[in-house]
């Protein structure tokens, strides 16, 4: 496998750099990324790679969102309304639950939020995390301390303490609909300890629509409380439209009339899902430099 270089290097440097300036100190951004010390990280920002292997450079790269890839984001109609909900969010202290298809874009323009604004966290849910498990992703996010022997609810007050003593902080929570009731109650205490000191984001597909209408109808603990702090409303997203896989292609280098078609008409068949968008926008690239390089 090819060794970084130098370059390399310093490109993680910077996004390390930007990524430390969303928090309070550099030591909290090290609590914050798995395995990572905060000695470590104050080599690499002071540019003393030699004792730092690659692999802990991809491990760093990993965590905090960047990657090698040429991709080039463009402001779909999404995009936009992503980044005015997560900005409403933020600003005002708002709590909101976004919705919209899988491959719309939701979790490329939270994650391009948070890496362009101050006090973002984001934290990415799944269907296995139990009650301390989504505790101590918040908990490192924030920088907090994450200790195993710390008891649960100190943990979280602790990280929601540290929140709310931010400027305009915003937590966003991406696949939201995959948490178990009990670890989704956890909404609960976390909007009652920073209602009007933070703003909240949730996303997901529509399934949390279903999911919460059966809970209210079947006055399932916590749903009345969870529609009553979203404000009784889903914020939905729109369908992805042609134009915009068409704007896609054209902002990531792809020109040719008869590449950007084979795109558009594959999009229709995978209802302009951008993660399908994306891998054949790449493959398309990639037949198109064989072919000049056949033709050279």
């Amino acid at each position: 496998m090819k060794g970084l270089t130098k370059q390399d290097k310093d490109a993680i440097r910077d996004a390390l750099m930007a990524y430390c300036e969303n928090f309070p100190s550099r030591n909290r951004a090290s609590e914050s990324l798995q395995g990572v010390s905060a000695a470590v990280v104050s080599q690499i920002l002071n540019t003393k790679y030699e004792s730092i292997s690659d692999d802990m450079f991809s491990r760093i790269a990993a965590q905090i969102g960047f990657s090698f890839e040429h991709w080039t984001i463009c402001e779909s109609e999404n995009f936009r309304l992503a980044t005015y909900v997560l900005a409403d969010a933020q600003m005002y202290k708002n709590v909101t639950w976004m919705v919209g298809d899988a491959g719309c874009g939701k979790t490329t323009a939270a994650i391009e939020f948070r890496r362009t604004h101050r006090n973002v966290f984001y934290i990415l849910c799944s269907e296995d995390m139990k009650r301390s498990d989504f505790v101590r992703e918040i908990a490192k996010q924030v920088g907090a301390p994450t200790d195993s022997t710390s008891n649960l609810r100190d943990m979280l007050d602790y990280a929601l303490g540290m929140i709310g003593f931010l400027q305009n902080p915003l937590l966003i929570f991406d696949e939201g609909d995959k948490l178990t009731d009990c670890v989704l109650n956890y909404f609960i205490s976390i909007y009652n300890r920073l209602e009007g000191r933070a703003g909240i984001v949730f996303m997901s597909t529509d399934y949390i629509k279903r999911r919460v209408d059966n809970g209210l109808r079947y006055n399932k603990k916590g749903y009345k409380e969870i529609n009553s702090r979203i404000g009784r409303k889903f914020f939905d997203l729109n369908a992805t439209s042609r134009n915009d896989v068409y704007a896609i292609c054209q902002a990531n280098g792809l020109t040719g009339e008869a590449e950007i078609r084979r795109v558009l008409k594959d999009a229709e068949t995978s209802d302009n899902d951008l993660r399908r968008v994306k891998r054949v926008i790449h493959a398309q690239k990639r037949r198109a430099e064989q072919q000049k390089g056949g033709a050279e």
